[in-house]
């Protein structure tokens, strides 16, 4: 077994370690530069994380989504109990990775934050990557 793994639920006396789920974002988590993508086969995302290019961070719980809708033209639309979010862009329903799609994620839960790209990345991603251009809530 991997050493790694074996200290991740043991202590240094071979303990259990009663509270396992400390592990860091960037273990479990995918940064794609646009979204942030769980990696486990059966993680799930509880809330996700909206952030804005001028700092402004909005976090809404996956429960109270009550529907996505993908529009080529219009980008991404969350419909929450009374608040709808747009999130605009490119390939936003394209291969980040192969079969990983940020509209897909969203339906599954397995998008943990969502970034807006600032000018000079907007510019500089090729043509098949996914960008946040913005986020309006």
């Amino acid at each position: 077994m991997n050493d790694r793994i074996l200290q991740k639920y043991t202590g240094r006396n071979g303990e259990p370690i009663i509270d396992a789920g400390g592990a860091e974002e960037s273990e479990t988590t995918s940064d794609l530069g646009a979204f942030g993508w769980l990696r486990g086969v059966r993680d799930r995302a509880i809330m996700l994380e909206l952030r804005k290019k001028n700092g402004n961070v909005l976090a809404i719980g996956y429960g109270w989504l009550e529907r996505v809708e993908f529009d080529p033209s219009d980008g991404i639309t969350l419909h929450l109990v009374g608040q709808k979010i747009r999130i605009k862009g490119r390939n936003l329903n394209g291969d980040a990775r192969p079969q990983v799609r940020l509209f897909q994620g969203i339906t599954q839960h397995k998008v943990a934050w969502i970034q807006e790209a600032d000018g000079p990345t907007v510019l500089q991603a090729g043509k098949s990557a996914t960008v946040i251009e913005q986020i309006e809530w």
